[in-house]
């Protein structure tokens, strides 16, 4: 995953995102912090997105994770925005908070400044759920500047979204 990423694989990934839940009569939300909106974009470059694409919410702030997306202050007191628990506080209220049927969320610290022993650059939270279900979470590792990090950030989420969707 620390591979340098290209816009047309990012684009093919959007892709197979839309066809797998045009299929399967999904739609999808994506709450962003350190992407800002980027799989949000991803997503809706592809032509006819309206038909499987609900929304994005792109919440950098705590107050922003808090009102848009219902994290609990004590949640992100306790274990940061960059974390398991507010990964998962994101995803599941971005699927409360809209109409889709598959949510992916994204947490991380994309540098080049912000990192910790605990939490280097790299370290990404991603989680994903479906209507219904449990979420998922996993914890990234990635290598690069900012602008790499954040573009794997957003391959990463696809090819959960991808599996999500199927």
């Amino acid at each position: 995953m620390s591979k340098h990423i290209t816009d047309e694989s990012v684009q093919e990934l959007a892709t197979r995102v839309g066809a797998a839940a045009q299929r399967m009569r999904h739609r999808v939300v994506a709450a962003e912090s350190c992407t800002g909106g980027w799989i949000s974009k991803a997503l809706t470059d592809i032509a006819g997105s309206s038909a499987w694409f609900e929304c994005g919410i792109a919440a950098y702030s705590y107050e922003a994770k808090q009102a848009l997306l219902g994290v609990q202050p004590a949640t992100l007191e306790a274990h940061g925005a960059v974390s398991r628990e507010t990964a998962i506080e994101m995803v599941s209220g971005a699927l409360v908070h809209s109409g889709a049927s598959l949510a992916v969320a994204v947490t991380g610290i994309a540098g080049p400044s912000g990192g910790t022993e605990e939490k280097p650059v790299g370290t990404v939270w991603i989680a994903w759920k479906k209507r219904g279900g449990y979420p998922t979470a996993v914890v990234f590792h990635f290598d690069g500047d900012r602008e790499q990090v954040r573009r794997q950030t957003v391959e990463a989420a696809l090819h959960g979204l991808l599996e999500l969707a199927a």
